[in-house]
């Protein structure tokens, strides 16, 4: 089924051809053709599916989507989506919508329900806190596997992950972990204790969510326990909580070294005015530094009088000295976010950064030296063009390299050396050091 269809049996209100039709698709490809639809028809379309259906789809929603729906519900309607939501999600939906509507919504909640998402907001953004369920199965250690599995058929409807349970104490301290395989293998008389993984790899509740995500990809497990400070199990980050997290790191890192201010909602969900005051920040701030730029360049006024030639490499140089440092700083970033590269091997990586550039401002030199003389007809100048360019991209590897090094030493994020901030400080350098050279060289 496409768009076209829908909204042509939407429009004609053939609703049992529109419904026969859904129901025929699984819940992403459903997802997908919501995603695509104008609100009134993927509403209508949404109306139309069976209870069950339904729900499979709404978890799949993003969460500007899964808003407007809520909106559009009665109180009872939408009750039940909203506490049919794992707790985690549900508080994520809650942090992005307005005061108002997330005061309606919490309103509609169970009290335990209420409670659980209230305790997960209370928590820090970005932490495993933030992003648990407090939905799992918890047994005791001196259950057998007779009993633990008679809890397990009991919990597993309203849990989100049966496949691993977590053994705990009488004081609700974790013990160990079992997945489902070795209950069902084993003796129906054996005790918990006996075939439990003892002392699993945990993380705190205010670990940082890419932290998780890691130890989730590096120990290859489903879900990773979430304890507090006193080691008591307080809930677990599953799979799919990492694939979030994931998109939503790198949304966040290619917004911020893009220079823009990122946004958790949808693009076409952010009005312009509100994308417009997330850019103009950065963008003034990046011309009060640019100033700097041209107070330097005004300065040399008796150089570029004489040589006026000058003047037509600016851009070239300053341009050559941005994309470049830009690179390096992509290169390091990304080693930094994926484990590669880490903070103690900062000088060796910076050296390198340093070699590299110093030889593609060789090669660039080179290349240039030609054409630098051709269009300037003079040596000189085409020899202070290809020195700057060699000195140029040194500087902007070695400064690319490094300050992702210096934004982490002060915990700062690293994406914040953006490629607008790269480029704006080697407009700064790369102006220094033209004028530099071009006085040495040419005027004494």
């Amino acid at each position: 089924m496409d768009i076209d269809l829908l909204k042509e049996l939407v429009e004609t209100k053939d609703f049992k051809t529109l419904r026969n039709e859904l129901i025929k698709l699984d819940s992403v490809d459903l997802a997908r053709l919501l995603d695509e639809a104008d609100q009134d028809s993927g509403l209508m379309a949404f109306r139309l599916l069976p209870k069950d259906l339904a729900m499979q789809v709404f978890d799949l929603l993003d969460s500007y989507q899964q808003l407007h729906l809520l909106e559009a519900f009665t109180d009872s309607r939408a009750k039940f989506f909203f506490e049919s939501m794992q707790p985690d999600d549900r508080a994520e939906l809650l942090e992005e919508v307005p005061a108002k509507v997330a005061r309606r919504l919490l309103k509609l909640l169970s009290t335990s329900e209420r409670q659980a998402t209230l305790t997960l907001l209370g928590y820090e953004d970005n932490t495993a806190g933030r992003v648990m369920t407090p939905d799992f199965i918890d047994l005791d250690y001196r259950m057998t596997v007779y009993q633990a599995l008679e809890r397990i058929r009991k919990l597993s409807v309203e849990k989100e992950t049966v496949y691993v349970a977590y053994v705990m104490d009488n004081e609700r301290k974790l013990l160990g972990t079992i997945n489902l395989k070795d209950l069902v293998l084993a003796d129906p008389d054996t005790k918990l204790s006996e075939i439990m993984t003892p002392s699993p790899r945990t993380v705190f509740t205010y670990t940082d969510q890419e932290e998780v995500a890691r130890v989730l990809k590096d120990y290859q497990i489903l879900a990773v326990p979430v304890v507090d400070t006193e080691n008591r199990l307080v809930g677990i980050v599953t799979w799919d909580d990492v694939v979030d997290i994931l998109e939503e790191e790198a949304t966040e890192d290619i917004y911020r070294f893009g220079a823009v201010h990122g946004s958790e909602r949808g693009y076409f969900a952010s009005r312009i005015f509100s994308v417009v005051r997330r850019r103009v920040v950065w963008l003034f701030l990046l011309i009060l530094v640019n100033t700097v730029t041209g107070s330097i360049i005004a300065g040399q006024e008796e150089l570029l009088g004489e040589i006026v030639i000058l003047a037509a490499f600016i851009p070239l140089l300053i341009g050559t000295g941005g994309n470049v440092g830009s690179q390096s700083a992509t290169v390091v970033i990304r080693g930094l976010a994926t484990g590669e590269i880490t903070p103690r091997r900062a000088v060796s990586i910076i050296t390198r950064e340093g070699s590299i550039g110093f030889v593609l401002g060789l090669v660039l030199g080179v290349l240039v030296l030609g054409w630098a003389y051709l269009l300037g007809r003079s040596f000189d100048v085409a020899i202070v063009v290809s020195a700057t360019l060699l000195g140029i991209s040194t500087i902007a590897t070695l400064t690319g390299g490094s300050l992702p090094f210096i934004f982490r030493l002060f915990k700062v994020d690293p994406a914040l050396v953006s490629a607008p901030f790269i480029t704006t400080v080697m407009d700064i350098f790369g102006v220094i050091l033209y004028f530099f050279i071009a006085n040495l060289l040419l005027i004494l």
